[in-house]
Order: C-alpha cells, then structure tokens, then sequence
C-alpha cells in the first residue's frame, strides 16, 4: 500500500512532541499491513466527513486518511478528537 501526506497531515506532524511522532510513524507503518486495519480501529467517518476515514495513533490521536485509489491512502491530519470537527 502506498501512503501520500496531504500538507495539512505534515504542518499538524511537525507540531507534535518527538514521542507522538514516533507512535504515530509506528501507526502508518502499521496501517501500510490491511491486516493491521482492526487493530488500529479504522473506520468510517460521518456527517461532513463521510468522504474519509481514521485510525488510532494510541488512546487519544487519531490519523485522518481518504482513500484515492485501491492502494492509496492519502493522510489528511493527525490530531485528537477535534480533527472530527
């Protein structure tokens, strides 16, 4: 699976502490396996979102994403649970 990085994914990225950005680098790693997808409770959006998906980065973050193609998962934005507003 191929993964592209909106620039809104990397500005939020960059921001976050050295210690979210390696889970959240684990949580792509893992994402890239659709074995993985359950674990990493990806699921689809509603209401204005319904166009996109998320997954967990750990209790708290969650990885916004659409899909472009079959195998292209386009990340939007990582954030807590206000990326839904």
């Amino acid at each position: 699976m191929e993964i592209a990085y909106k620039p809104s994914f990397l500005h939020t990225f960059k921001k976050l502490p050295s210690d979210l950005q390696i889970q959240a680098l684990e949580a792509i790693n893992l994402f890239k396996n659709r074995a993985n997808h359950k674990q990493l409770e990806v699921h689809k959006l509603h209401g204005k979102m319904r166009d996109r998906l998320s997954f967990s980065v750990n209790n708290k973050y969650r990885i916004v994403f659409r899909w472009e193609e079959k195998d292209l998962a386009v990340l939007l934005t990582i954030g807590d649970h206000d990326v839904y507003r």
